[in-house]
């Protein structure tokens, strides 16, 4: 029994050693269409603040985790300096914080990082995703909803049929300078 227990606060601390050692990324649990854009570290000492300025459109992830102490997270979309009082999206835990700003925000979006006064100094590190799920149509799918593929019809993209009338244009205006010479 002495043995067993003994087995078993053993494999504890391994388990804790490998935390220690090789800390998980928090990627694991990062959707495949998100793409990541920054990674920010930074220290931050007790009830100071921080400040990020954030230029990229559309839907932007913010996965923040206080390393040491606890930093928080304030958006705006108004202020470049947001706080716990001028702010428009927060998230203020004692671990991972986690901010969706969305892709109608107006930019530049302010981003406020808060060294909560319990602490005299906190480490961060922050990762910045973009959310490509946004740039799918959903009715481009082909999906019927129940399981079965429905059949696309090709269909030539905008930017390719700007290029072909750019195309046409010039021949055209060649063909009647070269009508204009002739006759």
């Amino acid at each position: 029994m002495m043995l067993m227990c003994g087995a078993l606060v053993v494999a504890l601390l391994l388990c804790g050693a490998r935390g220690f050692v090789n800390p998980s990324d928090d990627d694991s649990d990062v959707p495949e269409e998100w793409v990541l854009l920054h990674m920010v570290q930074g220290h931050i000492g007790a009830g100071n603040y921080s400040y990020l300025r954030l230029n990229h459109d559309g839907k932007i992830i913010l996965h923040m985790r206080s390393l040491k102490g606890d930093a928080d997270l304030y958006v705006s979309d108004k202020t470049l300096r947001p706080n716990f009082d001028t702010y428009k999206l927060q998230s203020v835990t004692c671990g991972q914080d986690v901010v969706v700003v969305p892709g109608d925000f107006a930019r530049p979006v302010g981003i406020g990082i808060y060294g909560h006064p319990a602490y005299k100094e906190s480490e961060f590190e922050m990762r910045v995703f973009y959310d490509q799920t946004m740039l799918q149509n959903p009715f481009e799918t082909g999906s019927s909803g129940d399981g079965r593929e429905q059949q696309q019809y090709p269909r030539a993209p905008e930017e390719d049929a700007q290029e072909e009338s750019i195309f046409w244009t010039i021949l055209i205006g060649l063909l009647k300078i070269v009508l204009e010479i002739l006759f």
